[in-house]
C-alpha cells in the first residue's frame, strides 16, 4: 500500500472522527443496520474477536461490555478514531479491549502471537483497503482453526443507488460505483475506495468456505437516507420485511451492503 493512499484514507477519517458519534446518535437507519450486523455476528460465538476498521468503537464497546470474558481487539487506520474509541472504552471501564492503529499490512505485527475465533468488518472498511486481495491470507494467519470472517462490503450493484440518481438525471452519481475508484459517499470529499460485486468478493476469498450471506438496504433506505425512515416509518418497516424475503432470491445482492460469512478451511 502506498504512503499516499494510506495518508488520504487516514486524513479522511481523522476529519470524520470529531462528529461521527453525534451523527450516529440521531441516525435511526444506521443504528438499525448496525444492530443487525451485531445479531449476525452473534450467530457465531467467538471467545476472541478482531474488528477491522472499528471507527469510534461502538461495536468494540458493545461486544466487550456484553461479553466481558472475551478478548475484543480492533485495528483502524485513523489515530483520531482511536482516541474517540479509547475514550468510550475508558468510560465503560472495559479491560478486555485492545485498540491499535494501522492497516491490513500491520495486523500480524500489532497482534503478534494472538489468534482469533472471528474477524469482523462492519460498514465496508475493506472497500478502502488497496490490499484487499491479500486480506484472506492475512486473516487466515490470525484465525484459529474453524475461525470465521464476517465481512460487510459496500456493494457495486446497488440497484436503487443507480436508479434514483438516474431519475433525477444525475448520471455521474448514478454510475459512480462502477468506476475503477469509487470515491466514497460524500459529494464534496474524496475517499480512496472501491465497490465490489459478489463475484469479486468470492474471488478474494477462494480459500475459504462461504457459509452465510445477506443483503442490506435492497429496498429499505440506505444509512444516508435516514430522512425517509423518519418520514415514512410504517412503509420502511414493510421495506425491511421485503428485504428479508428477497434474501431467498437472486436479488439479495442488489442492496447497499452485502454481508458474507466465510469459514477458514
Amino acid at each position: 500500500m502506498s504512503q499516499s493512499f494510506t495518508h488520504k484514507v487516514q486524513e479522511y477519517y481523522d476529519k470524520d472522527a470529531a462528529t461521527f458519534k453525534k451523527r450516529n446518535a440521531v441516525n435511526q437507519t444506521l443504528q438499525k443496520i448496525r444492530s443487525e450486523f451485531r445479531k449476525e455476528t452473534e450467530l457465531f460465538p467467538a471467545q476472541s474477536m478482531l474488528e477491522i476498521g472499528y471507527g469510534p468503537g461502538f461495536d468494540i464497546v458493545y461486544f466487550a461490555a456484553k461479553y466481558p470474558e472475551r478478548k475484543v481487539c480492533g485495528i483502524d487506520i485513523s489515530p483520531d478514531m482511536q482516541k474517540v474509541a479509547r475514550a468510550q472504552v475508558e468510560e465503560n471501564q472495559l479491560n478486555n479491549v485492545q485498540l491499535e492503529v494501522g492497516t491490513l499490512a500491520d495486523i500480524e505485527r500489532l497482534f503478534a502471537g494472538q489468534k482469533f475465533d472471528a474477524i469482523v468488518v462492519y460498514f465496508g472498511a475493506l472497500n478502502t483497503e488497496s490490499l484487499i486481495d491479500n486480506a484472506e491470507a492475512v486473516f487466515h494467519k490470525m484465525l484459529n482453526e474453524n475461525g470465521i470472517m464476517l465481512l460487510t462490503i459496500v456493494n457495486k450493484w446497488f440497484l436503487l443507488g443507480v436508479l434514483k440518481p438516474l431519475l433525477k438525471f444525475r448520471f455521474k452519481i448514478a454510475f459512480k460505483r462502477f468506476r475503477k475508484v469509487w470515491g466514497g459517499y460524500s459529494l464534496t470529499k474524496f475517499l480512496p475506495s472501491k465497490c465490489y460485486s459478489s463475484r469479486q468478493v468470492r474471488n478474494f476469498f477462494t480459500g475459504s468456505t462461504l457459509i452465510h450471506r445477506r443483503g442490506f438496504s435492497i429496498l429499505f433506505p440506505a444509512w444516508y437516507e435516514n430522512h425517509l425512515t423518519l418520514k415514512y416509518p410504517k412503509l420502511c418497516n414493510w421495506l425491511w420485511k421485503a428485504d428479508l424475503l428477497l434474501q431467498k432470491t437472486p436479488f439479495w445482492n442488489l442492496g447497499e451492503y452485502a454481508l458474507y460469512v466465510f469459514k477458514k478451511k
